[in-house]
């Protein structure tokens, strides 16, 4: 693998806020031209398909947060944050095709967070705010001393566990909400529509996105109906339930007015802790920096892989920089902290990606990425769509939660499938006489990538398992020791073996200076 260098950021420059700076050098010259790239259509159908994306998962996870919290952070807190936030960052970052948003693992932690103020009798909201003010200074101390080049040293074992895991929070969450009214026995037409409608969004959006590999119509046409596909099926699909008015489904829980879920002020009290527990807190926030840190970070690193094709260089810090003055912002009004959500990016980078077909050499066809356009425009209106939605929240309503679970399913199905770790799972229970012409299938006995793939396995074994016990506010420390557990595994695995499974290069750039397992 080739060694980083100090112009690629990641690298510690020995200078304060070094990374910084190096950061705004790559990306200044750019960022008028990120704005002229955004006028195409392409941009117009990813901004429509992560509007609703975006919006979906500001519903959900804000009911969530607000089962987690008693009400007192939800869906409208989750919303304006989302919004807020999101155009902030499209403005600001380095990287601007990284989507923000509310995520399982944060979602985690705040629910834990306030289980621990239950406990001890302490206002949450004032321990939430204290908690995200100290983490958002920390994490502007992490970018201004270059904390993100540790990157370096996270590789595609620790990228794929993690991006592994949200996409099974996101299919989780979506199968046990759309089955939910079958098992609680609810009634049959309402229990068979929530299901029909989820599965309907889902393997609706899947066709209309694989529509442009059909020879069906003009190419241009089979562009259109590809790239507005998942809002396609949101659109049908919201009609269809719509014209079902006998039917009562759930829909997302938000006020008819705008204002906080519990009519709370917006401004949270500050001073309702003694000096001695508001430094205290600090623990707790030390847990959560961790959490955004590698969340941000991490999420990143799988936007800016090398199989994106993008063009216009890095901005770890600068995006961290980012991310924790949006972090003390949020804190101070009781709203939701945002980071990179995972799905929501890789499908954003996705969305904007022109394909491109290649056989291989065992008469199968593989699709590649081309080129992505990269812009500030998706991302800006995205979440000035979603602000303007909070103006609209009755119109809301009129999406059902099966129809943006469907989504959710769709998205974390589609993650999952562009996951290496997960295709290497499938070759557990595959003929090994019929394992696809892969590199690393071509240069690892299959005894070897399956105990590769088995560490995998019980390392993401053991994030779920954490972060749902009584010690789940240390789940951020697990996914920090994932990086020293891939620095043990040189131990038992020749370099060899490791470049091919774990390298973030192109397999072609590499393949044919190894030995194949083969002959």
């Amino acid at each position: 693998m080739t060694e980083p260098t100090l112009d690629s950021g990641m690298e510690f420059t020995r200078r304060f806020a070094g990374g910084l700076q190096g950061d705004l050098r790559r990306r200044l010259p750019h960022y008028r031209d990120d704005f002229a790239a955004g006028l195409h259509p392409k941009v117009a159908a990813s901004t429509l398909f992560l509007f609703f994306a975006c919006l979906a998962n500001a519903i959900a996870f804000g009911g969530l947060n607000s089962i987690v919290t008693g009400g007192a952070i939800g869906t409208v807190e989750m919303i304006v944050a989302t919004a807020i936030g999101g155009v902030a960052f499209a403005l600001l970052s380095g990287q601007p095709l990284t989507i923000l948003g509310g995520t399982g693992p944060i979602v985690i932690f705040t629910g834990l967070l306030y289980t621990i103020c239950q406990k001890y009798s302490l206002p949450f909201l004032t321990v939430y705010a204290w908690v995200g003010i100290w983490s958002g200074l920390l994490l502007i101390v992490l970018a201004l001393t270059d904390a993100s080049a540790l990157m370096k040293h996270f590789t595609r074992f620790t990228d794929e566990i993690f991006a592994a895991l949200i996409a099974i929070i996101f299919i989780l969450e979506a199968v046990t909400s759309l089955t939910r009214p079958l098992t609680q026995g609810q009634a049959p037409d309402k229990a068979y529509l929530t299901l029909l409608l989820g599965l309907g969004t889902f393997f609706l959006a899947r066709s209309l996105k694989a529509f442009q590999k059909t020879p069906y119509l003009y190419r241009p046409v089979r562009d259109f109906v590809s790239d507005f596909g998942p809002a396609i099926a949101i659109a049908i699909m919201t009609a269809f339930a719509v014209s079902q008015r006998g039917i009562a489904l759930d829909a997302p829980r938000v006020p008819d007015a705008f204002g906080t879920t519990t009519g709370r002020p917006w401004l949270v009290d500050l001073w309702a802790l003694s000096p001695g527990v508001i430094l205290a807190l600090i623990f707790p926030a030390l847990m959560v920096t961790i959490l955004l840190f590698l969340d941000q970070n991490i999420t990143v690193r799988l936007v800016v892989a090398p199989s994106h094709k993008l063009k216009k260089g890095i901005g770890f810090h600068l995006d961290l920089l980012v991310v924790g003055a949006i972090t003390l912002g949020m804190s101070l009004f009781g709203l939701p902290w945002i980071v990179a959500a995972t799905v929501h990016s890789l499908n954003h980078v996705k969305s904007l990606a022109t394909m491109q077909t290649s056989g291989k050499e065992d008469g199968s066809q593989a699709e590649q990425i081309e080129s992505v356009r990269e812009n500030r425009l998706s991302p800006l209106l995205i979440h000035v769509g979603i602000g303007i939605s909070v103006l609209m929240l009755p119109l809301i309503k009129l999406i059902p939660m099966a129809v943006l679970f469907g989504l959710f399913l769709y998205m974390g199905l589609a993650t999952l499938g562009g996951n290496q770790f997960f295709s290497r799972l499938t070759l557990w229970v595959t003929d090994p006489r019929l394992y696809p012409a892969t590199h690393y299938t071509r240069l690892v006995a299959p005894k070897r990538i399956h105990l590769f793939t088995g560490i995998q396995a019980l390392s993401l074994a053991a994030l779920w398992v954490l972060k749902a016990s009584p010690l789940g506010i240390l789940f951020p420390v697990l996914i920090a020791l994932l990086v020293p557990l891939r620095l043990a595994l040189a131990r038992f695995f020749p370099p060899q073996e490791l470049h091919a499974l774990d390298s973030e290069e192109e397999a072609e750039e590499f393949e044919d200076d190894l030995p194949g397992v083969y002959g």
